[in-house]
């Protein structure tokens, strides 16, 4: 596992190909418990191409100067993105906070 937040990847290769090729990423928390939101595609080797855009949500733990991962949250799709972004957006106006 990584030393530092910003170390910390989703990208994974197998047998010389990059299954999951990270795009981006951005770093939403630090410290004890750190929070990133990534961007990434999936390798189809049945369409030798890569997929659409994901984006994963995943929360870390530093532990022994080592973050290791505890829990994830998988947006399946740019719709599903969308309507995470909207009704976020609202419940904040609402609270006042947006």
């Amino acid at each position: 596992m990584a030393e530092t937040v910003e170390d910390l990847t989703v990208a994974y290769s197998e047998g010389g190909v990059e299954v999951v090729k990270e795009l981006d990423k951005a770093i939403l928390t630090k410290g004890a418990w750190s929070t990133i939101v990534f961007r990434y595609r999936e390798w189809d080797a049945r369409k030798e191409a890569y997929g659409p855009d994901r984006y994963t949500i995943r929360r870390y733990q530093k532990r022994n100067d080592r973050y290791m991962p505890k829990a994830k949250f998988n947006i399946s799709s740019a719709d599903q993105a969308r309507k995470l972004i909207d009704i976020l957006s609202q419940w904040t106006a609402e609270a006042g906070e947006g």
